[in-house]
């Protein structure tokens, strides 16, 4: 009998084990095979926000191939997208993101004129709170065009309930605080590179 328990016990052992190796080698498999795909269609939505948030710019112009990185403090950079028309600088994209937000960290992509008015944002990735603060998101609500238009530069963004201009989603005031720090972020960002 206790031979019996030992030869199903290493069976399940050695059942497990194939088992594992199979998901793990379909896992391999899987990404490596998804990998690119993936790959092209950030590239794709990098892209059209950058299209969306920047004046614009001749199609012959490539913001990602000149993208540089400014580095806010030690391990913190943002990525700028610079668009031109005709030679000449008409607006910088800033990739930013915050860590803030309600359910953690999520990006925009903030577009900024020459003269840092911002011309339009894009939010990239969040994981806010569906009905509140994915209220962030255009194809939700209008809120974030409130931004357009202003500059950060003369005076920091902050929702009215911190003494600023912005105006909270309602009931995701922590979400559009954070939406505020990560714009200030990348005006930052562009206005060091400036």
């Amino acid at each position: 009998m206790a031979s019996k328990k030992e030869s199903s016990f290493l069976n399940m052992v050695i059942t497990l084990f194939v088992v594992a190796a199979i998901a793990a080698t379909s896992l391999a498999y899987v990404y490596e095979f998804t990998k690119g795909p993936i790959e092209k269609a950030k590239l794709a939505k990098k892209k059209k926000a950058i299209g969306m948030v920047v004046p614009e710019f001749d199609t012959t112009a490539n913001p990602i191939a000149e993208m540089y990185k400014v580095a806010l403090s030690e391990g913190d950079s943002l990525e700028c997208y610079p668009a031109s028309k005709g030679g000449k600088l008409v607006g910088i994209a800033v990739k930013a993101n915050t860590k803030l937000g309600f359910s953690g960290q999520f990006w925009l992509m903030v577009g900024f004129e020459t003269d840092g008015t911002i011309h339009n944002i894009s939010v990239l990735e969040h994981k806010e709170t569906p009905g509140l603060g994915d209220k962030m998101e255009k194809k939700k609500s209008d809120w974030s065009l409130q931004f357009n238009g202003k500059k950060p530069g003369e005076k920091e963004l902050k929702v009215t309930k911190d003494g600023g201009e912005i105006h909270a989603i309602t009931a995701s005031t922590i979400s559009s605080r954070a939406f505020c720090n990560a714009v200030n972020r990348a005006y930052k960002a562009f206005s060091k590179k400036k």
